[in-house]
């Protein structure tokens, strides 16, 4: 498959993932052009491996965890629509929806990642250790730490609503 092909068939899934793992849209559109600049010189080698898409997932999740840019605080959440549907009526579920994407944009990097692959990519705990380069038990304290702060905020959200 040509570098070419690869974008026709999977550019689009290859952004939605660095959304999610981003919670920035705009961020997102960097980090992968970044790593489709370095990924296109060394297609040749990358290609004849067994899993591409993994292989670049890697470089974006890389990437991401590198970037310079620290002052990453707000999410557009208009922008934010096409990570998926919801069920029923949308309009139930928006304010809470768009609470909790706002306090994973707010988590550390590495916790929102393991977040991300967790719930997003449904990767075990071993897999993101290995694309993090950490051991199993990091992935599950980020996990742990990152759930802490988001139930804790979303139960101080959903007391202030009552």
């Amino acid at each position: 498959m040509t570098f070419e092909e690869y974008l026709d068939a999977r550019l689009t899934y290859l952004l939605r993932y660095a959304t999610v793992v981003t919670c920035d849209p705009h961020l997102a559109q960097d980090v992968v052009q970044n790593v489709l600049l370095r990924a296109h010189e060394r297609w040749d080698r990358i290609g004849r491996t067994d899993q591409p898409e993994a292989y670049l997932k890697k470089m974006v999740l890389n990437e991401f965890l590198s970037w310079r840019r620290r002052s990453l605080r707000s999410v557009p959440m208009a922008e934010m629509d096409d990570l998926g549907g919801t069920v029923g009526d949308p309009g139930d579920s928006v304010p809470a929806r768009d609470a909790l994407v706002r306090l994973i944009a707010g988590l550390p990097r590495r916790q929102r990642a393991v977040i991300a692959l967790r719930y997003f990519e449904g990767i075990s705990d071993a897999e993101i250790a290995r694309l993090l380069d950490c051991g199993e038990a990091t992935v599950r304290s980020h996990a742990s730490r990152a759930l802490i702060t988001l139930r804790t905020a979303m139960f101080a959200i959903t007391k202030e609503a009552s």
